[in-house]
Protein backbone atom coordinates (compact mmCIF):
# COMPACT_ATOMS: atom_id res chain seq x y z
CA UNK A 1 0.00 0.00 0.00
CA UNK A 2 1.49 3.40 -0.90
CA UNK A 3 2.51 5.61 1.99
CA UNK A 4 0.45 8.75 2.52
CA UNK A 5 1.79 11.63 4.63
CA UNK A 6 -1.81 12.77 4.98
CA UNK A 7 -3.52 10.55 7.60
CA UNK A 8 -6.90 11.11 5.98
CA UNK A 9 -5.57 9.82 2.65
CA UNK A 10 -3.98 6.84 4.42
CA UNK A 11 -7.29 5.98 6.09
CA UNK A 12 -9.18 6.38 2.82
CA UNK A 13 -6.81 3.97 1.08
CA UNK A 14 -6.97 1.57 4.02
CA UNK A 15 -10.77 1.43 3.81
CA UNK A 16 -10.48 0.45 0.15
CA UNK A 17 -7.93 -2.37 0.22
CA UNK A 18 -7.60 -3.66 3.77
CA UNK A 19 -8.30 -7.06 5.25
CA UNK A 20 -10.33 -6.47 8.44
CA UNK A 21 -12.45 -9.05 10.22
CA UNK A 22 -15.00 -6.36 11.11
CA UNK A 23 -15.65 -5.77 7.41
CA UNK A 24 -17.01 -9.32 7.09
CA UNK A 25 -20.07 -8.22 9.03
CA UNK A 26 -20.53 -4.97 7.09
CA UNK A 27 -20.46 -6.75 3.71
CA UNK A 28 -22.96 -9.35 4.89
CA UNK A 29 -25.24 -6.68 6.38
CA UNK A 30 -25.33 -5.01 2.96
CA UNK A 31 -26.78 -8.21 1.49
CA UNK A 32 -28.93 -9.68 4.26
CA UNK A 33 -29.79 -6.87 6.71
CA UNK A 34 -33.05 -8.37 7.96
CA UNK A 35 -31.89 -12.00 8.17
CA UNK A 36 -31.22 -13.50 11.59
CA UNK A 37 -27.49 -13.51 12.35
CA UNK A 38 -27.55 -15.13 15.79
CA UNK A 39 -29.94 -16.98 18.08
CA UNK A 40 -29.22 -17.15 21.81
CA UNK A 41 -32.01 -18.93 23.67
CA UNK A 42 -35.12 -16.77 23.35
CA UNK A 43 -33.07 -13.85 21.97
CA UNK A 44 -32.13 -13.25 18.37
CA UNK A 45 -30.31 -10.54 16.40
CA UNK A 46 -30.56 -9.55 12.75
CA UNK A 47 -27.53 -8.55 10.71
CA UNK A 48 -28.72 -4.92 10.82
CA UNK A 49 -28.88 -5.04 14.62
CA UNK A 50 -25.53 -6.83 14.76
CA UNK A 51 -23.90 -4.13 12.61
CA UNK A 52 -25.47 -1.33 14.65
CA UNK A 53 -24.40 -2.73 18.00
CA UNK A 54 -20.91 -3.45 16.67
CA UNK A 55 -20.48 0.20 15.66
CA UNK A 56 -21.85 1.37 19.00
CA UNK A 57 -19.56 -0.88 21.02
CA UNK A 58 -16.50 -0.07 18.89
CA UNK A 59 -16.90 3.70 19.15
CA UNK A 60 -17.69 3.44 22.88
CA UNK A 61 -14.53 1.42 23.55
CA UNK A 62 -12.41 3.96 21.69
CA UNK A 63 -14.06 6.76 23.66
CA UNK A 64 -12.71 5.12 26.82
CA UNK A 65 -9.22 5.93 25.57
CA UNK A 66 -8.21 2.50 24.31
CA UNK A 67 -5.40 2.46 21.75
CA UNK A 68 -4.78 0.14 18.77
CA UNK A 69 -3.72 -3.29 20.02
CA UNK A 70 -5.21 -2.92 23.51
CA UNK A 71 -6.92 -6.06 24.80
CA UNK A 72 -10.58 -6.37 25.77
CA UNK A 73 -11.10 -9.34 28.08
CA UNK A 74 -14.32 -11.35 27.98
CA UNK A 75 -15.55 -13.73 30.69
CA UNK A 76 -18.63 -15.36 29.20
CA UNK A 77 -20.30 -18.45 27.88
CA UNK A 78 -21.69 -18.32 24.35
CA UNK A 79 -23.89 -15.23 24.04
CA UNK A 80 -24.79 -12.39 21.66
CA UNK A 81 -22.68 -9.90 23.60
CA UNK A 82 -19.54 -11.96 23.12
CA UNK A 83 -19.76 -11.82 19.33
CA UNK A 84 -20.72 -8.13 19.35
CA UNK A 85 -17.57 -7.53 21.41
CA UNK A 86 -15.45 -9.56 18.97
CA UNK A 87 -16.66 -7.59 15.96
CA UNK A 88 -16.36 -4.29 17.84
CA UNK A 89 -12.74 -5.07 18.68
CA UNK A 90 -12.07 -5.93 15.04
CA UNK A 91 -13.72 -2.71 13.85
CA UNK A 92 -11.81 -0.55 16.36
CA UNK A 93 -8.40 -2.25 15.89
CA UNK A 94 -8.53 -3.67 19.41
CA UNK A 95 -7.83 -7.27 20.46
CA UNK A 96 -10.55 -9.73 21.51
CA UNK A 97 -9.22 -11.72 24.48
CA UNK A 98 -11.83 -14.21 25.74
CA UNK A 99 -11.21 -16.23 28.89
CA UNK A 100 -11.03 -20.02 28.66
CA UNK A 101 -13.60 -21.06 31.24
CA UNK A 102 -11.89 -24.43 31.61
CA UNK A 103 -8.92 -22.79 33.31
CA UNK A 104 -8.50 -22.46 37.07
CA UNK A 105 -9.23 -19.05 38.65
CA UNK A 106 -5.52 -18.23 39.06
CA UNK A 107 -4.90 -19.16 35.40
CA UNK A 108 -7.76 -16.92 34.26
CA UNK A 109 -6.28 -14.06 36.28
CA UNK A 110 -2.86 -14.81 34.77
CA UNK A 111 -4.19 -14.59 31.20
CA UNK A 112 -6.01 -11.30 31.73
CA UNK A 113 -3.00 -9.80 33.50
CA UNK A 114 -0.60 -11.13 30.86
CA UNK A 115 -2.49 -9.44 28.02
CA UNK A 116 -2.94 -6.22 30.03
CA UNK A 117 -6.73 -6.16 29.58
CA UNK A 118 -7.99 -2.61 30.10
CA UNK A 119 -11.65 -3.51 29.73
CA UNK A 120 -13.37 -6.66 31.02
CA UNK A 121 -16.83 -7.75 29.89
CA UNK A 122 -18.57 -10.34 32.08
CA UNK A 123 -21.69 -12.43 31.53
CA UNK A 124 -24.15 -12.02 34.39
CA UNK A 125 -24.18 -15.77 35.11
CA UNK A 126 -20.42 -15.58 35.83
CA UNK A 127 -20.56 -12.52 38.07
CA UNK A 128 -19.39 -14.40 41.18
CA UNK A 129 -16.35 -15.74 39.32
CA UNK A 130 -15.65 -12.29 37.95
CA UNK A 131 -15.63 -10.52 41.30
CA UNK A 132 -12.28 -12.02 42.25
CA UNK A 133 -10.50 -10.79 39.11
CA UNK A 134 -10.12 -6.98 39.23
CA UNK A 135 -7.75 -6.94 42.21
CA UNK A 136 -5.28 -9.07 40.21
CA UNK A 137 -5.42 -6.90 37.07
CA UNK A 138 -3.40 -3.69 37.46
CA UNK A 139 -4.14 -2.49 33.91
CA UNK A 140 -7.92 -2.93 34.23
CA UNK A 141 -9.83 0.34 33.95
CA UNK A 142 -13.44 -0.56 33.12
CA UNK A 143 -15.78 -3.48 33.81
CA UNK A 144 -19.06 -4.08 31.99
CA UNK A 145 -21.48 -6.95 32.53
CA UNK A 146 -24.65 -8.26 30.93
CA UNK A 147 -26.72 -7.55 34.01
CA UNK A 148 -29.26 -4.71 34.05
CA UNK A 149 -27.96 -2.56 36.92
CA UNK A 150 -24.66 -0.96 37.94
CA UNK A 151 -22.98 -2.88 40.77
CA UNK A 152 -19.66 -3.05 42.61
CA UNK A 153 -17.36 -6.05 42.24
CA UNK A 154 -13.74 -6.60 43.21
CA UNK A 155 -13.23 -2.92 43.97
CA UNK A 156 -14.51 -1.80 40.56
CA UNK A 157 -17.77 -0.31 39.37
CA UNK A 158 -19.52 -2.65 36.92
CA UNK A 159 -21.69 -0.92 34.33
CA UNK A 160 -24.32 -2.72 32.21
CA UNK A 161 -23.18 -3.69 28.72
CA UNK A 162 -26.27 -1.92 27.38
CA UNK A 163 -24.91 1.32 28.84
CA UNK A 164 -21.67 0.83 26.92
CA UNK A 165 -23.67 0.43 23.71
CA UNK A 166 -25.83 3.46 24.44
CA UNK A 167 -22.74 5.64 24.89
CA UNK A 168 -21.45 4.82 21.40
CA UNK A 169 -22.42 6.09 17.98
CA UNK A 170 -24.13 3.75 15.50
CA UNK A 171 -22.51 5.58 12.58
CA UNK A 172 -20.11 3.44 10.51
CA UNK A 173 -16.74 3.48 12.24
CA UNK A 174 -13.66 4.03 10.10
CA UNK A 175 -10.35 3.31 11.84
CA UNK A 176 -7.01 2.41 10.27
CA UNK A 177 -6.55 -1.37 10.51
CA UNK A 178 -3.48 -3.17 9.17
CA UNK A 179 -3.84 -6.62 7.63
CA UNK A 180 -1.32 -8.03 10.09
CA UNK A 181 -2.64 -6.16 13.13
CA UNK A 182 -3.80 -8.53 15.89
CA UNK A 183 -7.52 -9.20 16.24
CA UNK A 184 -7.74 -12.13 18.65
CA UNK A 185 -5.70 -13.45 21.56
CA UNK A 186 -6.66 -16.99 22.57
CA UNK A 187 -4.91 -18.75 25.42
CA UNK A 188 -4.02 -22.42 25.16
CA UNK A 189 -5.20 -24.72 27.93
CA UNK A 190 -1.81 -25.05 29.62
CA UNK A 191 -0.58 -28.35 31.05
CA UNK A 192 2.64 -28.11 33.04
CA UNK A 193 3.16 -24.35 32.60
CA UNK A 194 1.11 -21.18 32.34
CA UNK A 195 -1.20 -20.93 29.32
CA UNK A 196 0.34 -19.43 26.18
CA UNK A 197 -1.36 -16.49 24.47
CA UNK A 198 -1.75 -17.04 20.72
CA UNK A 199 -1.87 -13.75 18.79
CA UNK A 200 -3.66 -13.95 15.43
CA UNK A 201 -4.05 -11.25 12.78
CA UNK A 202 -6.96 -9.96 10.71
CA UNK A 203 -5.43 -11.56 7.63
CA UNK A 204 -5.01 -14.95 9.30
CA UNK A 205 -8.55 -15.02 10.69
CA UNK A 206 -10.14 -13.87 7.42
CA UNK A 207 -8.21 -16.42 5.37
CA UNK A 208 -9.19 -19.18 7.79
CA UNK A 209 -12.87 -18.21 7.58
CA UNK A 210 -12.73 -18.28 3.77
CA UNK A 211 -10.96 -21.63 3.81
CA UNK A 212 -13.66 -23.10 6.06
CA UNK A 213 -16.43 -21.86 3.77
CA UNK A 214 -14.69 -23.47 0.78
CA UNK A 215 -13.68 -26.72 2.47
CA UNK A 216 -17.13 -27.32 3.96
CA UNK A 217 -19.02 -26.32 0.79
CA UNK A 218 -21.18 -23.93 2.82
CA UNK A 219 -24.15 -22.52 0.91
CA UNK A 220 -25.31 -18.91 1.43
CA UNK A 221 -27.49 -18.34 4.51
CA UNK A 222 -26.79 -21.75 6.03
CA UNK A 223 -27.64 -22.30 9.70
CA UNK A 224 -24.86 -23.50 12.01
CA UNK A 225 -25.07 -24.88 15.54
CA UNK A 226 -22.42 -23.53 17.91
CA UNK A 227 -22.35 -25.59 21.10
CA UNK A 228 -18.57 -25.47 21.49
CA UNK A 229 -17.32 -22.45 23.49
CA UNK A 230 -16.54 -19.23 21.63
CA UNK A 231 -13.35 -18.76 23.63
CA UNK A 232 -11.97 -21.65 21.58
CA UNK A 233 -10.64 -21.45 18.02
CA UNK A 234 -12.95 -24.15 16.65
CA UNK A 235 -16.11 -22.27 17.62
CA UNK A 236 -15.04 -18.74 16.75
CA UNK A 237 -12.92 -19.44 13.65
CA UNK A 238 -14.54 -22.57 12.14
CA UNK A 239 -18.18 -21.88 13.01
CA UNK A 240 -18.97 -18.26 13.91
CA UNK A 241 -16.94 -16.25 11.40
CA UNK A 242 -17.65 -18.53 8.40
CA UNK A 243 -21.35 -18.26 9.27
CA UNK A 244 -21.21 -14.47 9.23
CA UNK A 245 -19.25 -14.55 5.97
CA UNK A 246 -22.05 -16.41 4.17
CA UNK A 247 -24.95 -14.55 5.80
CA UNK A 248 -25.93 -17.59 7.82
CA UNK A 249 -27.60 -18.04 11.18
CA UNK A 250 -25.41 -18.95 14.18
CA UNK A 251 -27.44 -20.82 16.80
CA UNK A 252 -25.69 -20.53 20.16
CA UNK A 253 -25.93 -22.82 23.17
CA UNK A 254 -24.33 -22.49 26.60
CA UNK A 255 -22.88 -25.97 26.29
CA UNK A 256 -23.89 -29.41 25.09
CA UNK A 257 -27.10 -31.17 26.11
CA UNK A 258 -28.16 -33.94 23.74
CA UNK A 259 -31.89 -33.32 23.62
CA UNK A 260 -31.58 -29.53 23.39
CA UNK A 261 -28.99 -29.67 20.60
CA UNK A 262 -31.08 -32.20 18.69
CA UNK A 263 -34.15 -29.96 19.06
CA UNK A 264 -32.23 -26.94 17.74
CA UNK A 265 -30.91 -28.94 14.78
CA UNK A 266 -34.47 -29.85 13.81
CA UNK A 267 -36.00 -26.42 14.52
CA UNK A 268 -33.37 -24.33 12.73
CA UNK A 269 -32.61 -26.81 9.97
CA UNK A 270 -28.94 -26.83 10.90
CA UNK A 271 -26.58 -27.49 7.99
CA UNK A 272 -23.34 -28.02 9.93
CA UNK A 273 -22.12 -28.62 13.45
CA UNK A 274 -19.01 -29.90 15.21
CA UNK A 275 -19.47 -32.51 17.93
CA UNK A 276 -16.91 -34.39 19.96
CA UNK A 277 -17.23 -38.21 19.99
CA UNK A 278 -18.77 -38.18 23.47
CA UNK A 279 -21.47 -35.79 22.21
CA UNK A 280 -22.39 -38.13 19.37
CA UNK A 281 -22.57 -40.94 21.95
CA UNK A 282 -25.04 -38.95 24.03
CA UNK A 283 -27.35 -38.32 21.09
CA UNK A 284 -27.12 -41.84 19.69
CA UNK A 285 -27.98 -43.40 23.07
CA UNK A 286 -30.85 -41.01 23.89
CA UNK A 287 -34.06 -42.16 22.14
CA UNK A 288 -35.71 -38.73 22.39
CA UNK A 289 -32.69 -36.92 20.91
CA UNK A 290 -32.18 -39.53 18.21
CA UNK A 291 -35.83 -39.29 17.13
CA UNK A 292 -35.38 -35.70 15.94
CA UNK A 293 -35.12 -34.82 12.24
CA UNK A 294 -31.46 -34.49 11.19
CA UNK A 295 -32.15 -34.45 7.44
CA UNK A 296 -31.03 -30.82 7.04
CA UNK A 297 -27.47 -31.65 8.11
CA UNK A 298 -24.95 -31.66 5.27
CA UNK A 299 -21.77 -31.68 7.40
CA UNK A 300 -21.45 -33.63 10.65
CA UNK A 301 -17.94 -32.87 11.83
CA UNK A 302 -16.09 -34.53 14.67
CA UNK A 303 -12.79 -33.67 16.28
CA UNK A 304 -10.22 -34.40 18.98
CA UNK A 305 -10.56 -38.19 19.03
CA UNK A 306 -11.02 -41.11 16.61
CA UNK A 307 -14.26 -43.05 16.29
CA UNK A 308 -14.91 -46.69 15.49
CA UNK A 309 -16.38 -47.59 12.09
CA UNK A 310 -19.54 -48.86 13.78
CA UNK A 311 -20.05 -45.44 15.39
CA UNK A 312 -19.51 -43.68 12.06
CA UNK A 313 -22.19 -45.91 10.50
CA UNK A 314 -24.60 -44.92 13.29
CA UNK A 315 -23.93 -41.24 12.63
CA UNK A 316 -24.53 -41.70 8.90
CA UNK A 317 -27.88 -43.28 9.74
CA UNK A 318 -28.71 -40.38 12.07
CA UNK A 319 -27.72 -37.76 9.47
CA UNK A 320 -28.65 -39.45 6.16
CA UNK A 321 -27.75 -36.46 3.97
CA UNK A 322 -24.47 -35.55 5.66
CA UNK A 323 -20.82 -36.16 5.06
CA UNK A 324 -19.34 -37.32 8.37
CA UNK A 325 -15.97 -35.61 8.46
CA UNK A 326 -13.02 -35.48 10.84
CA UNK A 327 -11.42 -32.05 11.12
CA UNK A 328 -8.17 -31.09 12.80
CA UNK A 329 -6.20 -28.00 13.63
CA UNK A 330 -4.78 -26.01 16.51
CA UNK A 331 -5.07 -22.51 17.90
CA UNK A 332 -1.65 -21.50 16.56
CA UNK A 333 -2.58 -22.31 12.95
CA UNK A 334 -6.13 -21.04 12.76
CA UNK A 335 -8.22 -24.14 12.00
CA UNK A 336 -9.26 -26.10 10.19
CA UNK A 337 -5.90 -27.13 8.76
CA UNK A 338 -6.98 -30.59 7.57
CA UNK A 339 -10.35 -32.14 6.70
CA UNK A 340 -11.28 -35.55 5.38
CA UNK A 341 -12.58 -35.13 1.84
CA UNK A 342 -16.06 -36.61 1.26
CA UNK A 343 -14.70 -39.29 -1.07
CA UNK A 344 -12.33 -40.40 1.72
CA UNK A 345 -14.79 -40.56 4.61
CA UNK A 346 -14.81 -44.35 4.49
CA UNK A 347 -11.54 -45.27 2.78
CA UNK A 348 -9.45 -42.92 4.95
CA UNK A 349 -11.68 -42.56 8.02
CA UNK A 350 -8.71 -43.16 10.30
CA UNK A 351 -6.76 -40.23 8.82
CA UNK A 352 -6.85 -36.50 9.51
CA UNK A 353 -7.74 -35.90 5.88
CA UNK A 354 -5.92 -33.54 3.52
CA UNK A 355 -4.82 -29.92 3.79
CA UNK A 356 -7.47 -27.20 3.52
CA UNK A 357 -7.39 -24.55 0.80
CA UNK A 358 -4.90 -22.09 2.32
CA UNK A 359 -2.70 -24.63 4.12
CA UNK A 360 0.42 -26.47 3.05
CA UNK A 361 1.22 -29.53 5.16
CA UNK A 362 4.51 -31.42 5.21
CA UNK A 363 6.40 -33.91 7.37
CA UNK A 364 9.79 -32.92 8.80
CA UNK A 365 12.54 -34.72 10.68
CA UNK A 366 14.39 -33.26 13.67
CA UNK A 367 17.03 -31.71 11.39
CA UNK A 368 14.63 -29.68 9.26
CA UNK A 369 14.49 -32.10 6.31
CA UNK A 370 11.14 -32.65 4.60
CA UNK A 371 10.29 -36.34 4.37
CA UNK A 372 8.75 -38.28 1.48
CA UNK A 373 5.30 -39.91 1.58
CA UNK A 374 5.01 -42.75 4.07
CA UNK A 375 7.82 -41.66 6.39
CA UNK A 376 6.80 -40.48 9.88
CA UNK A 377 7.95 -37.20 11.36
CA UNK A 378 6.58 -33.95 12.76
CA UNK A 379 3.68 -32.23 11.00
CA UNK A 380 4.71 -28.73 9.88
CA UNK A 381 2.56 -26.06 8.25
CA UNK A 382 2.78 -23.02 6.01
CA UNK A 383 -0.07 -20.68 5.22
CA UNK A 384 -1.44 -17.18 5.85
CA UNK A 385 -3.64 -18.28 8.77
CA UNK A 386 -0.67 -18.93 11.06
CA UNK A 387 -0.43 -17.08 14.36
CA UNK A 388 1.72 -13.96 14.61
CA UNK A 389 3.40 -14.97 17.87
CA UNK A 390 3.07 -16.38 21.34
CA UNK A 391 2.33 -13.24 23.34
CA UNK A 392 5.31 -12.14 25.45
CA UNK A 393 7.16 -15.40 24.70
CA UNK A 394 9.70 -14.71 21.92
CA UNK A 395 11.75 -17.86 22.56
CA UNK A 396 8.74 -20.16 22.20
CA UNK A 397 7.70 -18.23 19.08
CA UNK A 398 11.14 -18.70 17.52
CA UNK A 399 11.07 -22.40 18.36
CA UNK A 400 7.64 -22.81 16.77
CA UNK A 401 8.87 -21.22 13.50
CA UNK A 402 12.14 -23.14 13.24
CA UNK A 403 13.38 -24.04 9.72
CA UNK A 404 10.84 -21.69 8.12
CA UNK A 405 7.77 -23.77 8.99
CA UNK A 406 5.27 -23.78 11.85
CA UNK A 407 5.88 -26.81 14.07
CA UNK A 408 2.75 -28.57 15.33
CA UNK A 409 4.25 -30.98 17.84
CA UNK A 410 2.26 -33.80 16.17
CA UNK A 411 3.80 -36.94 14.66
CA UNK A 412 2.33 -38.30 11.42
CA UNK A 413 2.99 -39.46 7.89
CA UNK A 414 1.40 -38.39 4.60
CA UNK A 415 0.29 -40.88 1.97
CA UNK A 416 0.38 -40.55 -1.83
CA UNK A 417 -3.07 -38.89 -1.83
CA UNK A 418 -1.97 -36.22 0.65
CA UNK A 419 -3.92 -37.74 3.54
CA UNK A 420 -2.32 -37.20 6.93
CA UNK A 421 -2.08 -40.25 9.18
CA UNK A 422 -1.65 -38.95 12.70
CA UNK A 423 0.47 -41.07 15.02
CA UNK A 424 0.58 -39.11 18.27
CA UNK A 425 1.60 -35.95 20.01
CA UNK A 426 5.37 -36.01 20.47
CA UNK A 427 4.87 -35.97 24.22
CA UNK A 428 2.30 -38.81 24.10
CA UNK A 429 4.43 -41.41 22.29
CA UNK A 430 4.98 -44.22 24.81
CA UNK A 431 8.45 -45.71 25.06
CA UNK A 432 8.00 -49.24 26.36
CA UNK A 433 10.55 -52.06 26.34
CA UNK A 434 12.63 -50.34 23.66
CA UNK A 435 9.64 -49.79 21.37
CA UNK A 436 7.78 -46.58 20.50
CA UNK A 437 4.01 -47.02 20.70
CA UNK A 438 1.44 -44.45 19.56
CA UNK A 439 -1.19 -44.01 22.24
CA UNK A 440 -3.81 -43.28 19.59
CA UNK A 441 -3.34 -46.71 17.99
CA UNK A 442 -4.15 -48.42 21.28
CA UNK A 443 -7.08 -46.06 21.83
CA UNK A 444 -8.51 -46.93 18.42
CA UNK A 445 -8.22 -50.58 19.27
CA UNK A 446 -10.06 -50.14 22.57
CA UNK A 447 -12.93 -48.08 21.14
CA UNK A 448 -13.39 -50.83 18.58
CA UNK A 449 -14.76 -52.96 21.42
CA UNK A 450 -18.57 -52.60 21.52
CA UNK A 451 -18.60 -51.88 25.26
CA UNK A 452 -16.09 -49.00 25.12
CA UNK A 453 -17.20 -45.41 24.61
CA UNK A 454 -13.88 -43.57 25.07
CA UNK A 455 -10.27 -44.45 25.85
CA UNK A 456 -7.21 -42.55 27.04
CA UNK A 457 -3.88 -44.37 26.86
CA UNK A 458 -0.71 -43.16 28.55
CA UNK A 459 2.73 -44.42 29.59
CA UNK A 460 3.27 -44.88 33.32
CA UNK A 461 6.79 -45.32 34.80
CA UNK A 462 7.68 -49.00 35.23
CA UNK A 463 10.90 -50.61 36.50
CA UNK A 464 10.98 -53.24 33.76
CA UNK A 465 9.33 -51.60 30.76
CA UNK A 466 10.45 -48.01 31.25
CA UNK A 467 6.87 -46.98 30.57
CA UNK A 468 3.97 -49.38 30.88
CA UNK A 469 1.08 -48.87 28.48
CA UNK A 470 -1.88 -48.07 30.68
CA UNK A 471 -5.45 -47.34 29.61
CA UNK A 472 -8.36 -45.54 31.19
CA UNK A 473 -11.68 -46.34 29.53
CA UNK A 474 -15.27 -45.16 29.82
CA UNK A 475 -17.89 -47.75 28.97
CA UNK A 476 -21.00 -47.23 26.88
CA UNK A 477 -24.15 -46.53 28.93
CA UNK A 478 -25.45 -49.82 30.32
CA UNK A 479 -22.50 -51.83 29.00
CA UNK A 480 -20.28 -54.09 31.06
CA UNK A 481 -16.74 -55.32 30.46
CA UNK A 482 -13.85 -56.49 32.61
CA UNK A 483 -10.22 -55.50 32.41
CA UNK A 484 -9.32 -59.04 31.37
CA UNK A 485 -11.89 -59.02 28.57
CA UNK A 486 -10.58 -55.74 27.17
CA UNK A 487 -6.96 -56.92 27.34
CA UNK A 488 -7.88 -60.08 25.44
CA UNK A 489 -9.61 -57.93 22.82
CA UNK A 490 -6.41 -55.91 22.37
CA UNK A 491 -4.32 -59.07 22.04
CA UNK A 492 -6.39 -60.09 19.02
CA UNK A 493 -6.06 -56.69 17.32
CA UNK A 494 -2.58 -55.26 17.92
CA UNK A 495 0.98 -56.42 18.54
CA UNK A 496 1.75 -57.88 21.94
CA UNK A 497 4.11 -55.07 22.95
CA UNK A 498 1.27 -52.57 22.33
CA UNK A 499 -1.24 -54.29 24.61
CA UNK A 500 -1.94 -52.35 27.84
CA UNK A 501 -0.42 -53.73 31.02
CA UNK A 502 -3.45 -52.42 32.89
CA UNK A 503 -6.89 -51.08 31.95
CA UNK A 504 -8.81 -48.99 34.44
CA UNK A 505 -12.55 -48.55 33.95
CA UNK A 506 -13.54 -45.03 35.05
CA UNK A 507 -16.64 -42.85 35.04
CA UNK A 508 -15.03 -39.74 33.54
CA UNK A 509 -11.81 -38.16 32.31
CA UNK A 510 -10.31 -34.84 33.35
CA UNK A 511 -10.98 -32.45 30.48
CA UNK A 512 -10.28 -28.93 29.30
CA UNK A 513 -13.12 -26.45 28.81
CA UNK A 514 -13.45 -27.67 25.22
CA UNK A 515 -13.68 -31.35 26.15
CA UNK A 516 -10.10 -32.36 25.33
CA UNK A 517 -8.82 -35.12 27.58
CA UNK A 518 -6.08 -33.88 29.93
CA UNK A 519 -3.64 -36.77 29.80
CA UNK A 520 -1.13 -35.01 32.02
CA UNK A 521 -3.63 -35.17 34.88
CA UNK A 522 -4.23 -38.88 34.26
CA UNK A 523 -0.45 -39.44 34.34
CA UNK A 524 -0.18 -37.55 37.60
CA UNK A 525 -3.01 -39.56 39.17
CA UNK A 526 -1.22 -42.82 38.26
CA UNK A 527 2.25 -41.90 39.50
CA UNK A 528 3.60 -44.87 41.44
CA UNK A 529 0.89 -47.21 40.12
CA UNK A 530 3.42 -49.94 39.30
CA UNK A 531 5.83 -49.28 42.19
CA UNK A 532 4.35 -51.84 44.57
Amino acid sequence: MPKHPDPHAALAMNMIDRVCVGDILTRTCDLYPDDIAMVDGDRSMTYREFETQTNQAASALLALGLQPGDAVGVLARNCLEQMVTYMACARANLVFAPVNLGLKPHEIAYCLKDCGAKVLIIEDALAEAGKGLPEHLPALQHVYWTGTEAIEGGGKSWQPFTRLLASGSDSPLEVLVGDRDPVQLLYTSGTTANPKGVVTSHLAVTMAAMANVIANHLPPQASMLCNLPLFHCTAVNCLALPTFMIGGKLVLTKGFEARECARLIEEHKIVMFVFLPMMYNDILTDPEARARDFSSVKRALYAMAPMAESKLKDIHELCPNADVILGSGQTEFTPATCLIRPEHQWSKAGSWGTATTMTRVAIMDDNGNLLPPGQPGEIVYRGPQVMTEYFNQPEKTEEAFKFGWFHSGDIASIDEDGAIWFTDRKKDVIKTGGENVASIEVERCLIGHPAVSEAAVIGVPHDRWGEAITANVILMPGATATEEELIEHCKTQIGGFKVPKAILIVDEFPRTGTGKIQKHLIRKSLEGYYSD
